[in-house]
């Protein structure tokens, strides 16, 4: 008889990005053309900098542990990249080094929810969020984001949720927001900070994006006046420098948090590898730059898409205001098709076209209020995406082609019309 896993372990929900990016680089192994807007991925090389000192680091042999939170220099550099840029009053021995930044949702619930614990998400949410509450015991309380309000978290939802929940403890919040793109305001997080400031609970901020937001600039709560001993802010090197394949992030919170979290660290990965850390201080010291021109990049790739996509009937994006996914509602699409939209997206994928196909993800995949929606990356060359637009109207016009796949995978017939 082999070991029961245990009811965590067989109810665990995983990333739907990388199980519908396997798919597309499936048939993709078969000869088929699949433009892949499914992964939040960079298409550009990691920055200048980074590679040469990661070179260096290698060749000077920085190949062995080193300290569970850090090492000194990566610290530093941090510390001061979050202070000169979005006025975060840190200090070197407030940050911790990570293989990204996914890992600190772990260690943030470990370290604020017990067994019973509410905590507050916003939906459609990144889907990780979820099983690490679900791995302490805790309760996700889920508060719906709305296209009509620009995807913005209501301030009114984290008051009831304050004051409703029989033990609030916890709140995901993700500024600029993946999947949908929208941000939380300065005035909304000096409202947020407010409302929390002096109580038993602790925030996660999740800012991965924080370079890519195309109206304003992007703000902290961290920055709040005494948020710090509140919250958990979390960066990762995956976006602004092109660099997830090297698996770095760090995160930032009072001295108190973050020695908590480099205990959580040595317990579970010892260290992140030097050669990466010190790859990553040279990106934060030295390329922005080359940082801020491939933001600039990134915005003409969602304006084009963005642009595209209202175009086609069926399809309702909101104006870009961060982050590289356009989250447009397809609802009437979906309605009119009798799909449901991650039906709609694997459709386009696996049976629109014999020869080619489009990668997309299914608003559902980020939670039951992201249905009716898709999101798209736009990690792709200009030209790719020209290609998708192109096509879309075109599939969606097959129903033959729709009924036929509908009736090998009734699972994504809409019993019920999107409202």
């Amino acid at each position: 008889m082999s070991a029961v896993l245990s009811e965590f372990a067989k109810s665990l929900s995983v990333e739907t990005a990388f199980t519908v990016l396997a798919a597309a680089r499936k048939l993709k192994a078969t000869g088929k053309d699949v433009v892949e807007l499914e992964i939040g991925d960079s298409p550009f090389n990691s920055t200048a900098s980074a590679i040469q000192s990661g070179l260096q680091a290698i060749n000077d042999n920085q190949s062995h542990y080193c300290p569970s939170p850090g090492i000194p220099e990566f610290r530093e550099a941090a510390a001061a990249f979050l202070r000169n840029e979005f006025s975060i009053p840190v200090e070197a021995d407030q940050t911790v080094v990570g293989p990204g930044a996914k890992i600190f949702e772990q260690f943030f619930c470990e370290a604020f929810l017990n067994p019973g614990d509410g905590c507050l998400v916003f939906s459609p949410h990144f889907p990780t969020y979820l099983p690490n509450i679900e791995r302490r015991g805790a309760r996700a309380v889920l508060k719906p984001l709305r296209q009509e309000t620009q995807f913005r978290p209501q301030v009114s939802d984290i008051e009831d949720f304050l004051n409703e929940d029989p033990s609030p403890r916890g709140i995901f919040l993700n500024s600029p927001h993946n999947p949908t793109g929208g941000i939380t305001t300065e005035q909304d997080l000096r409202d947020i900070a407010d409302l929390i400031r002096g109580r038993d609970v602790a925030v996660f901020s999740d800012e991965p994006y924080c370079h890519m937001v195309w109206e304003g600039r992007h703000h902290s709560l961290a920055a709040q006046p005494g948020m710090l001993d509140q919250c958990v802010a979390a960066y990762t090197f995956s976006k602004s420098y092109s660099m997830s394949g090297w698996r770095l992030g760090f995160c930032a919170s009072s001295r108190e948090i973050t020695d908590a979290i480099s205990k959580m660290i040595n317990t579970t990965l010892s260290c992140t590898p030097p050669i990466v850390q010190l790859a990553g201080r040279a990106a934060l010291q030295r390329d922005s730059s080359e940082r801020d021109a491939t933001m600039l990049k990134f915005r003409e790739k969602v304006v084009l898409l963005t642009e595209g996509l209202n175009r086609i009937e069926g399809f309702s994006t909101l104006d870009p205001t961060a982050t590289f996914y356009v989250f447009p509602c397809v609802k009437p699409v979906c309605n009119r098709l009798g799909i449901t939209s991650h039906g709609l997206a694997l459709y386009l994928l696996e049976a629109a076209d014999d020869q080619f196909g489009v990668a997309c993800l299914g608003g559902e995949c980020f939670g039951a209020a992201g249905a009716g929606f898709l999101r798209f990356s736009c990690a792709e060359p200009n030209d790719r995406l020209q290609q998708a637009l192109d096509f879309l109207p075109v599939a969606i016009s097959r129903t033959d082609r729709i009924e036929k796949w509908l009736d090998q995978q009734p699972k994504f017939r809409l019993q019920t019309p999107y409202v």
